[in-house]
């Protein structure tokens, strides 16, 4: 354990966070993150890494755009210093690197100078990340030998230029800029002045390393034509040199499926990860808007009486992860364990259900081809008649399963192991989202999310139709449609991957 406070005058942390993408932060400036008392960040720091931080950590923001200082470098140096006296510990959350470019130097010297401990916390750079981010190495055996990285502007109080324009233009194979687009018309007049060959590749990359990734290409000859013609805006990386050229072949990040897509994913907050991490790794830009929550049932009563005769039932169906989650944790919650369970076959409606039960040692006898209730009792493997069979479920399921069982003959006890209810997410960046016509698809997984998403947004008409509705299965398609909201496809395998699979094909 790290103690808050390392001394009387506090202590900065000084992280650089990375470029872009929030996974490429370490570990060791995610530490820091969550052990702060005060974060100081910027407008290149991913917002999503302000999820690690403490609820009672104060956050300060300082973004500084090109030619729109937000804050004074004077100022944050020395507001640093001032939280640090008041004996706080203080993260300075940067983009890429503190050391690159990231006036990181200019905030510890003060800190140095005021006997205020700190510490640098080195982070990915820019400079070799973002191209990596575009399909560009920085390096390669063939075409490059030698790679520098220079300033796109100079500190405006210097009376005359410190780069040695007449040695890099020819002396560097490959010439990476950083935050150079309003200065390339310039950039570019020198390089070529002093030796560059004008048809020498340029590349300038924005916001790389994120889902809204942009990648301009040409030469010294005619890029700063392209970016005017194009209004190519910074925050960019600007590579120039031969190794640009691998680009078309080294792309990987923004080809993907799914890139530039923003897609909503409306599970609960306990459910989220799989389908996010299932997008985002085709390039999705995911805003996660958990619209129900997860909740027991007001009474429990009727699940124990049932475990407590488990025996005495024929057969035992979980219809969703959810009811076997739920069930378990109940279990444990009593002093007892899956082997409560035993007894009766167990059938799981859908794969993952039953993954999860074989995850906790339990035998799966039966799981239907199609995961909705008409399939479940279509293809039972065995006649019903006479057999009792229990069903833990959510309180809010439909009733088709246990009538449909019931007209077959089974004694069919159905308990209650979870409810759902409205999650009380903040709506207003949905909508604002939503009326902007950002959002390219919302993904709905049940017909609860359905209800719930339009209850929290203000109803149907918040939904511009450029959003497309996705949905996990017909049931859940049907309730969007009844809702009013047109389903633009409906996954062919009700799981997450049948849904990001239809997600592929549609948008």
């Amino acid at each position: 354990m790290i103690s808050r406070k390392m001394s009387d005058k506090g202590m900065v942390y000084l992280v650089g966070a990375g470029p872009g993408d929030p996974k490429l932060c370490t570990l060791k400036g995610i530490e820091c993150i969550q052990k702060a008392d005060v974060i100081v960040y910027d407008r290149l720091a991913h917002p999503a890494l302000l999820k690690y931080a403490r609820p009672d950590a104060e956050l300060v923001y300082v973004g500084k755009a090109s030619s729109d200082h937000a804050v004074r470098q004077e100022d944050i140096n020395r507001l640093l210093a001032d939280k640090a006296k008041e004996g706080k510990i203080v993260t300075r959350l940067k983009g890429g690197d503190p050391f690159v470019f990231g006036r990181g130097g200019e905030e510890a010297e003060l800190l140095a100078e005021e006997g205020i401990p700190f510490e640098i916390v080195p982070g990915v750079t820019s400079a070799v990340a973002v191209p990596a981010y575009a399909g560009i190495p920085v390096t390669h055996r063939k075409l490059c030998s030698t790679f520098g990285i220079i300033t796109g502007h100079e500190d405006p109080a210097k009376t005359e230029s410190s780069i040695k324009w007449d040695r890099i233009a020819t002396g560097i194979d490959t010439i990476v800029f950083l935050m150079g687009v309003e200065n390339l018309p310039n950039i570019v007049s020198e390089l070529l002045a002093n030796g560059r060959a004008p048809d020498t590749p340029v590349a300038l990359i924005r916001w790389g390393a994120r889902p809204n990734q942009e990648t301009l290409v040409g030469t010294l000859a005619d890029i700063v034509d392209k970016v005017r013609e194009t209004g190519f805006k910074s925050p960019a990386v600007t590579v120039v040199g031969e190794v640009v050229r691998l680009r078309d072949k080294l792309r990987w990040f923004d080809n993907r499926p799914l890139f530039g897509k923003k897609i909503v994913v409306t599970r609960s907050r306990e459910q989220a990860s799989a389908l996010t991490e299932a997008l985002e790794g085709l390039g999705a830009e995911v805003i996660e808007f958990p619209v129900i929550k997860i909740v027991p049932p007001a009474d429990w009563s009727p699940v124990d009486a049932a475990v407590d005769s488990m025996s005495s039932y024929d057969w035992l169906i979980f219809t969703s992860v959810n009811g076997v989650r739920c069930l378990v944790d109940r279990l444990l919650a009593t002093g007892r364990d899956v082997r409560a369970l035993a007894g009766p076959k167990v059938a799981a409606i859908g794969p993952s259900t039953a993954e999860t039960l074989a995850c906790l040692g339990v035998r799966v006898d039966y799981v239907p081809a199609e995961f909705v209730a008409e399939a479940v009792v279509d293809q039972f493997p065995e006649t019903v008649t006479g057999k009792r069979v229990l069903l833990a479920r959510a309180g809010e399921a439909r009733e088709v399963l246990p009538e449909k069982l019931t007209e077959l003959g089974a004694e069919v006890t159905v308990v209650s192991v979870y409810g759902t209810v409205l999650e009380d997410s903040d709506a207003s960046e949905v909508k604002r989202m939503l009326a902007a016509g950002e959002i390219d698809a919302i993904t709905f997984t049940s017909s609860s999310t359905v209800r719930s998403f339009i209850e929290l947004v203000g109803g149907v008409e918040s939904v511009a139709e450029s959003a497309r509705i996705a949905c996990i299965g017909p049931i859940t398609a049907r309730t969007a449609e009844e809702s009013g909201l047109k389903p633009d496809v409906v996954a062919e395998a009700y799981t997450i991957g049948g849904l990001v699979e239809a997600l592929v094909t549609m948008v």
